[in-house]
């Protein structure tokens, strides 16, 4: 068993509003902003988080929310300073904050950018006023293009554009509408995933009218044409990007990486390769119970049981395009290939999902159509 490379998740939770397909942890602001004294919770946070890491070093960094962009250039300066504090950051680590364009006021971009953040995903989702007015979002057409130009103008390194396809009563053209305007824009990376229903949404209680399988299908089939032919090479289900500039935090997620998580209601994961475990951490949930809280700001901790792990190793591994080295399975997970995941191996690989070979595990077209069927081998 060895070590995996290590990330840092950062969460800010507050927004101007919630989004009626959002089933984060976030809540629409109600008053000011505590950034001076939450800040102040996530180093406190993180210090107690570095004692499990030692010397290891974090790779990237994640600042996600919520709309980490209400918060103010001089707090993302505290909070990542903060960061080289107390871990050891490498230093050409990947530095990525979500941004909403509603909350990016002329200038901002660059703000960020000096403070050290070198890489922003702006959550753009679609460019046309029903679809934007159905999910929610508080910006228009015109600022979401403006908060592009900002980003190219800040001298950013590297950017993402979030896009969503799958939208209630949306055509394939209309789908395409949005792509074209948003490859336009010429971002480094651009996510393009379909909506879905999750539970505890406004969504799943009044599920609006969404496009039959069929039209989803064609979707991404032209979709996937149009990113590859205008230079973007998909990587992940969701994911494509030029050359060089893929989302590092998030390939160590799938890769089956180590990852603290600071913030109310933030996610960890941590590998003990002395005890041969793998440890999942969730804080403490709410803003306010987190900020009222003292070191450790742990709600629950978790060892991942064995028989749950093939299933978690490959949900997230099988999400990439490249190759598994097959080596990675027991490296990372500290386990065995049993007579069982064997079993479920060549399974999938019966039903066309699945390439194997001597040294990597391949998932197949087929196997990203079907995600889910090749997941539930593992079950």
């Amino acid at each position: 068993m060895r070590n995996p490379p290590l990330s840092l998740y950062v969460h800010i939770p507050w927004c101007v509003q919630k989004c009626p397909y959002c089933d984060f942890n976030s809540h629409g602001l109600k008053s000011a902003l505590p950034e001076k004294e939450y800040v102040a919770h996530l180093l406190d946070d993180l210090a107690e988080d570095a004692k499990s890491i030692g010397d290891r070093q974090v790779d990237t960094v994640f600042i996600g929310g919520g709309t980490p962009s209400l918060f103010s250039a001089d707090a993302m300066a505290d909070i990542i300073a903060g960061i080289k504090a107390r871990v050891n950051l490498a230093p050409d680590a990947e530095i990525t904050m979500e941004a909403n364009p509603g909350t990016v006021e002329a200038g901002k971009f660059l703000g960020f950018y000096q403070a050290g953040v070198n890489r922003i995903s702006v959550g753009i989702q679609s460019f046309q006023p029903q679809h934007l007015a159905v999910l929610g979002r508080i910006h228009n057409d015109d600022q979401a293009i403006n908060a592009v130009k900002q980003a190219h103008s800040a001298g950013l390194p590297t950017f993402n554009l979030d896009l969503m396809h799958g939208l209630p009563k949306q055509s394939v053209d209309n789908a395409m509408s949005d792509l074209d305007k948003g490859i336009a824009l010429n971002p480094y990376h651009l996510s393009w995933y379909q909506l879905t229903i999750e539970p505890n949404t406004p969504f799943y209680s009044r599920p609006p009218e969404l496009p039959d399988d069929d039209i989803l299908w064609e979707i991404q089939e032209r979709g996937h044409r149009v990113l590859e032919a205008a230079g973007y090479k998909q990587y992940e289900i969701s994911a494509y990007a030029k050359e060089g500039h893929q989302c590092r935090h998030n390939v160590n997620y799938w890769r089956f990486g180590d990852y603290l998580g600071i913030g109310c209601g933030a996610h960890g994961k941590i590998t003990d390769i002395e005890s041969g475990t793998i440890k999942r951490l969730v804080k403490v949930k709410h803003p306010r119970g987190y900020m009222e809280m003292s070191r450790p700001y742990i709600d629950t901790t978790t060892l991942v049981e064995e028989d749950d792990i093939p299933f978690e190793f490959f949900m997230n591994r099988f999400r990439l395009l490249e190759p598994c080295p097959i080596d990675d399975y027991s490296a990372l997970t500290g386990v065995s290939i049993s007579d069982e995941v064997k079993a479920a191996l060549d399974d999938a690989a019966q039903k066309g999902l699945l390439d194997i070979t001597p040294h990597h595990w391949q998932v197949t077209a087929k196997g990203r159509r079907y995600l889910n069927t090749l997941l539930s081998c593992f079950v």
